[in-house]
């Protein structure tokens, strides 16, 4: 709602700048523009409604060009109201407005290009290295349990290149707890596996207000930075408690929308019977551990641990993702739906929907041709 409420006042204010343009070309004469405009001035005033709506359907559309051009319309227009204060001195206020909204969306453009330079940092990283390109054999899953083979048999990772990283889009509704109301969101996330690291940034609107949040684990630390019209901040932790957290999610990822970089040798399996086998995984001294769950067609169904704590309670809680509506994405079987549920000791309480949109495989090596 405040999107369309500010989209309104930029093209409100946009369109006021017609009344220079038209006086100044003597096509109109208007009462409140006592002053006389040249033929000159009234292309400034032209420029300006123009400026003004290019910027404003784009930040309507939140393409990446759309606070530069603004910007400087803004500015444009503030130098006439400067030269006719005295018709036009009550479009400071507009502007002003508008200058809070450039201020909201040129943060939000930093701290999105925070999580990219993350990104490509890791990227060059892992393209300076002789990452191995073999593709997934029979041979590589022999040590696997029963169930975890036949998984990756059936999201068709057999003969395709091992994996060093990945990307994924999403979708879906979260909310806070059990009374808050849902919230869409959308996000986008890069993996690396060498070297554990998850970057996760989402875009959000919470309570009618633009939010976005930055989830960093790589190296030894993890941080989950959260902001309300991206410059303010709601949620700021850099916890130990939050890199344990952060490595059970980072287990799920792999689990779910990497399976074949399961055969990763920092992987301990259990077998437990033809449908269930336990995975521990240890990072950074911190070790987790996750029960996976599959269907006798082979495909995984639900991921559950005991290891992730949650932040608002500080405790460990038992913690699940049941996933479904598997989809060929790139060539792989992969699942398109999942939930995150926290077991809380007097109920159950499903947290976030997700809603896999694309994932894309070895991105480091692409870019570094």
């Amino acid at each position: 709602m405040l999107r369309y409420l500010a989209f309104a006042l930029i093209l409100i204010h946009a369109l006021i700048h017609l009344m220079g343009f038209l006086k100044g070309q003597d096509l109109g004469s208007f009462d409140e523009l006592k002053l006389p405009i040249s033929k000159g001035a009234s292309w400034g005033w032209l420029l300006a409604l123009i400026l003004l709506s290019i910027g404003g359907i784009g930040f309507l559309l939140d393409v990446n060009w759309w606070v530069s051009i603004l910007m400087i319309g803004v500015i444009i227009s503030q130098i006439l109201i400067f030269a006719f204060w005295q018709d036009a001195k009550y479009g400071t206020v507009a502007n002003v407005l508008i200058g809070i909204v450039l201020l909201a969306g040129y943060s939000a453009q930093r701290f999105e290009t925070s999580f990219r330079e993350d990104v490509e940092r890791i990227h060059q990283k892992i393209a300076s290295t002789n990452s191995n390109s073999n593709l997934l054999s029979e041979d590589d899953i022999a040590h696997l349990p029963a169930p975890v083979q036949g998984y990756l048999r059936y999201t068709r990772s057999m003969g395709k290149p091992k994996i060093t990283d990945f990307s994924v889009h999403m979708h879906g509704e979260m909310r806070q707890d059990e009374t808050g109301k849902w919230f869409s969101f959308t996000s986008e996330q890069y993996n690396a596996i060498a070297k554990p690291s998850r970057l996760f940034f989402m875009k959000a609107h919470v309570k009618g207000l633009p939010t976005a949040g930055y989830h960093a684990y790589q190296n030894d630390d993890a941080l989950m930075l959260i902001k309300v019209l991206s410059f303010l901040p709601v949620v700021d932790i850099q916890e130990e408690r939050l890199f344990q957290a952060e490595t059970v999610t980072y287990l799920n990822d792999l689990c779910i929308m990497a399976p074949a970089a399961l055969i990763d040798e920092r992987f301990r399996w259990e077998s437990i019977d033809d449908l269930n086998a336990q995975v521990h995984f240890k990072n950074q001294g911190v070790e987790i551990a996750a029960v996976l769950e599959f269907a006798e067609d082979g495909r995984l169904i639900n991921f559950r641990s005991n290891d992730r704590t949650d932040i608002n309670r500080r405790d460990k809680i038992p913690f699940s993702t049941p996933i479904g509506d598997y989809r060929e994405m790139n060539g792989r079987l992969l699942p398109a739906y999942g939930e995150a549920i926290w077991h809380y000791p007097e109920g159950d309480f499903t947290y976030g929907r997700f809603y896999i949109d694309r994932v894309d495989y070895n991105l480091a090596k692409v870019s570094s041709k």
